[in-house]
């Protein structure tokens, strides 16, 4: 007979980490400049979007610098978004990453960084040298161009 304390297991959540492509490893785009970077990232914004609210996308790169995948860590208002640290590092992990290239849009058409913006670069940068996920670049996007953390010193 089964008593309550042994089927307890039946009732734990079973958690799958599993990244799955069609894309050939041959395929994928190389980030080999921040201009890149920003000629990809663009192509994937909204442009409904891009000067109406914030938002926060991740190219997720494996160790040769080709993008495994673009994540939305966050879609906000008109002055400011909300990432997630947590949710940003579990889809890096999730696709297997081992480098980031993070963005986010400034509706203003300002490209000059924020107080925020650097305090959220630095806070990512951190997180991902202790799981060995290094941060690459951080780009300030507008409709017609973009700042480079990595281009300026910045990061």
């Amino acid at each position: 007979m089964e008593t309550a304390e042994n089927s307890n297991w039946k009732i734990v959540s079973e958690i799958d980490l599993i990244y799955k492509t069609k894309v050939k490893n041959s395929e994928r785009p190389h980030i080999a400049s921040s201009s890149y970077a920003f000629t990809l990232l663009k192509g994937c914004w909204d442009p409904g979007k891009i000067g109406f609210l914030e938002q926060f996308k991740v190219l997720l790169l494996n160790q040769s610098n080709k993008v495994l995948g673009i994540y939305e860590a966050s879609s906000g208002g008109i002055t400011g978004t909300v990432v997630d640290i947590r949710l940003l590092f579990a889809a890096a992990l999730k696709a297997g990453a081992v480098g980031l290239v993070i963005a986010h849009n400034h509706p203003s058409g300002s490209l000059l960084p924020s107080n925020p913006d650097r305090c959220i670069t630095a806070k990512i940068a951190k997180a991902g040298e202790l799981l060995d996920i290094k941060l690459l670049d951080h780009l300030i996007i507008t409709e017609e161009s973009y700042y480079s953390f990595a281009d300026e010193g910045a990061l």
